[in-house]
């Protein structure tokens, strides 16, 4: 299976103005998901999806390919991914260059833990899903079954649809989120339903201790405190 990763970097930013390139620990944001993607033995190619020529050169210092500049119709606040990717898809195809799927590498969530992005392709291609996501446990106290909904008349339902309020919280089913870390989607979905998602859904479990996904100052803060704390539980990140 053949497999493009896309790193997407635009220049704009409200909650962090220019997160992207902002330095962390030294080293700008993107080069962390440059670095593990270039890490991988599973990617054929890695690229760097931006607007701007700046991000550009940063991105090819740390090892990413930038075989183009994003049109700037295609960098705003309300851009959908499903268009980078698709706009990459097709830079690539115009060329007799095709790929089988595609790994979404989000600059925001920078700490990925060594072979991580190979484990989730492994899975990825064992499984034969049409989507593999990253994802993190619901806090019981946040699980669907325990949530709640305005109905009509404003009183509450159960968010589920449920009758019954599941009592226990060792009778909840396991819930999960996306986090952001990684996406592996099949191109045939990305090009044939126009969505990021397939009939069928894979997971990966990504790990607590090193996560965190950049999208205002806090989340800068905490990412900057697991840095400076050297948490060596968590591996290389």
């Amino acid at each position: 299976m053949r497999i493009l990763a896309v790193i997407p970097a635009r220049g704009g930013s409200k909650g962090v103005p220019g997160k992207n390139i902002k330095l962390l620990g030294g080293k700008p944001l993107v080069a962390y998901s440059i670095e593990k993607a270039n890490q991988s033995k599973l990617l054929d190619l890695v690229i760097l999806s931006t607007e701007t020529k700046k991000i550009a050169a940063i991105g090819k210092k740390f090892g990413a390919n930038v075989p183009f500049l994003r049109p700037l119709e295609l960098a705003q606040d309300d851009t959908p991914t499903i268009d980078v990717l698709k706009h990459a898809i097709d830079f690539y195809e115009s060329q007799t260059i095709f790929f089988d799927a595609i790994c979404i590498l989000q600059p925001t969530t920078p700490f990925r833990e060594c072979g991580f992005i190979d484990k989730a392709i492994a899975k990825f291609i064992e499984t034969a899903v049409d989507t593999l996501i990253s994802v993190l446990p619901v806090p019981h106290h946040f699980n669907p079954h325990w949530v709640f909904e305005l109905n009509g008349q404003n009183f509450l339902k159960i968010a589920t649809g449920d009758d019954k309020i599941i009592p226990r919280r060792q009778e909840l089913p396991q819930s999960f989120y996306r986090d952001g870390s990684i996406y592996l989607i099949k191109t045939e979905i990305i090009k044939n339903q126009n969505s990021l998602f397939g009939a069928t859904i894979g997971h990966i479990q990504s790990s607590e201790e090193s996560y965190v996904n950049i999208d205002m100052m806090q989340d800068w803060e905490n990412a900057e405190k697991l840095l400076a704390n050297k948490l060596n539980n968590i591996g290389d990140i």
